[in-house]
């Protein structure tokens, strides 16, 4: 066990690149899905059927095939039908931001759609124009019902970085691999890869959480931010303190005068 240690450790400055080069997938790939959902998602809901349908339509090819064989049409296809020769990095945040943008654009047309009616005409009530009604009323509150759904394609997106590696990309699955060749140990090697990608994993599920809490207050929905609740409780524990100080005064207070009107008599 010692030896395989020893291993991992003169290994890490390789596990660190293979882990740079999946944060990248995974941080270009969640803007391009952002991007892409937000405007396929609202798209979809579009009254003009020149924009719904198209809109409709690339958002169930991409949902509809698969990510590997879309990586490998970027990577290998490409070039021969356009002539345009893409890195690999590149090839992988496209597939990527397409194929998680397809599922998270229907996450967004949903959550829209789910905003109370009532919103909806309080806002043409206002006489906002279609874009200040819905950037400014409607897309607010759909943003705080979309969160839970994107947090979990974001991780999904994560561990969709895994297939990058079929395209040459040196990532963290593949360095994972060599780590395996290495010590020889299977299980110890993809153990380390595991929990990797989980300490990712959950570090954007804490993120994302974040996002809803704020969104959530914007809306007056959410209750007091942890700082404002450290406050509140620095608050009470300071007047919880002076309290006893106060009182121990007014009881010497009494004593004083009591002894005072003895002296008097």
């Amino acid at each position: 066990m010692d030896e395989k240690v020893s291993v991992l450790v003169e290994f890490l400055p390789q596990l660190w690149d293979g882990l740079l080069v999946t944060l990248q997938l995974t941080l270009g790939g969640a803007v391009g899905t952002i991007v892409l959902a937000v405007v396929l998602g609202l798209g979809m809901l579009a009254p003009t059927g020149w924009v719904s349908v198209p809109s409709r339509v690339v958002v169930e090819f991409f949902r509809g095939t698969s990510l590997l064989v879309q990586l490998f049409w970027f990577f290998y296809v490409l070039p021969i039908v356009l002539d345009v020769n893409l890195d690999p990095l590149t090839c992988g945040i496209l597939a990527l931001s397409l194929n998680y943008g397809a599922y998270s654009a229907e996450v967004v047309r949903s959550s829209i759609a789910h905003v109370p009616k009532g919103q909806w005409e309080a806002a043409m009530a206002l006489s906002l124009s279609p874009a200040r009604r819905m950037f400014r009323v409607i897309f607010p509150q759909g943003w705080a019902l979309m969160i839970p759904s994107l947090a979990t394609l974001q991780i999904q997106l994560l561990k969709g970085t895994a297939v990058a590696s079929f395209i040459t990309l040196q990532d963290l699955n593949e360095r994972v691999g060599v780590l395996r060749q290495q010590t020889g140990d299977t299980l110890f090697s993809y153990t380390v890869g595991l929990l990797i990608y989980f300490v990712l994993a959950w570090l954007i599920q804490v993120g994302m959480d974040a996002l809803e809490r704020q969104a959530k207050r914007r809306l007056g929905r959410g209750g007091p931010s942890l700082l404002t609740r450290v406050r509140t409780r620095l608050r009470g524990n300071g007047s919880a303190s002076s309290s006893p100080a106060s009182g121990s005064g007014a009881t010497s207070g009494s004593g004083s005068s009591s002894s005072s009107t003895e002296v008097t008599s």
